[in-house]
């Protein structure tokens, strides 16, 4: 069992906390992640790691309430438990060599970037940090982007805070500018990502992506996490959990990974009505 020890609602549909997992916290790097389950019954759902703390033995993570793990999860408390939290999982982020690094969040794929870009801060790089919301209610973690960017751009796409658009204008805007990176990074939506990598292509900068499709063992056996990659005129498989998540954003088939995750859309609506309604009448 593993306690929570601080639970913190970043937004109306986001939520961090902190979970005392001593042996995951001594591990864990940017870009890895755990697979949980909130009770004996429950299913297994993967979250990156959005912060650990080796010396407190804790673990961040930032979720967003979409389904019925996410919603019984998000009903826990301080000092409750959860049954499993394994990890760390997947690769780490590749940051060596990098000094000069755009990172591109959406959403709350922002929790992802956010340890990426405070470690590449850390480790002396120049970093240029884009982030987008739809909203100005949906913004999460805009102070520690700050603390660890040597420039950020804030983006909305109703314009309510920052400047109104996607995160692709103001990158598209640097690189026809004539800057450049040692390497894009972005980590949001499956869309958001397609067209970071579509921006990015015409002045040749690496891009990299974190994936995060349907997990459920995290160790390559189910096959569900299976990606699509298109190298030199071949298609490969790889496995997101053990090859990734990170991943070369020019050669992921996005339009099959969409498709993919459209899949289980109506279940996971029916599992999170089903939690919503087990809780009403608790």
């Amino acid at each position: 069992m593993y306690q929570i020890v601080y639970k913190k609602h970043l937004n109306s549909a986001v939520t961090q906390m902190e979970i005392e997992a001593p042996l995951v916290a001594r591990k864990a790097k940017p870009g890895q992640f755990i697979i949980l389950r909130v009770d004996e019954e429950g299913e297994r759902i993967p979250l990156t790691i959005a912060g650990a703390n080796a010396e407190k033995g804790t673990v961040k993570i930032i979720f967003q309430v979409v389904g019925g793990t996410t919603e019984k999860l998000n009903h826990k408390e301080e000092g409750q438990y959860i049954q499993d939290f394994a990890g760390p999982l997947g690769m780490p982020t590749h940051l060596d060599g990098l000094k000069k690094v755009c990172i591109v969040g959406g959403g709350v794929g922002c929790a992802i970037a956010l340890p990426v870009a405070e470690e590449l801060h850390r480790l002396g790089a120049e970093v240029t940090s884009i982030i987008g919301f739809r909203s100005k209610d949906l913004v999460i973690l805009e102070d520690a982007f700050a603390a660890c960017s040597d420039k950020l751009i804030r983006m909305t796409d109703d314009g309510s805070w920052g400047r109104h658009g996607n995160v692709t204008i103001p990158l598209k805007e640097i690189l026809e500018n004539g800057n450049t990176f040692d390497r894009i990074i972005t980590i949001g939506p499956l869309i958001m990502m397609k067209f970071v990598v579509e921006t990015a292509r015409p002045f040749d900068v690496p891009v990299t992506v974190s994936m995060n499709p349907i997990m459920i063992d995290g160790t390559g056996m189910c096959g569900g996490c299976r990606l699509t990659l298109h190298r030199d005129g071949e298609r490969i498989t790889k496995f997101a959990c053990v090859d990734g998540p990170d991943f070369n954003g020019y050669e992921v088939d996005f339009d099959e990974a969409v498709s993919r995750g459209r899949m289980y859309t109506d279940f996971e609506r029916h599992a999170y009505d089903k939690s919503c309604n087990l809780f009403k009448k608790a």
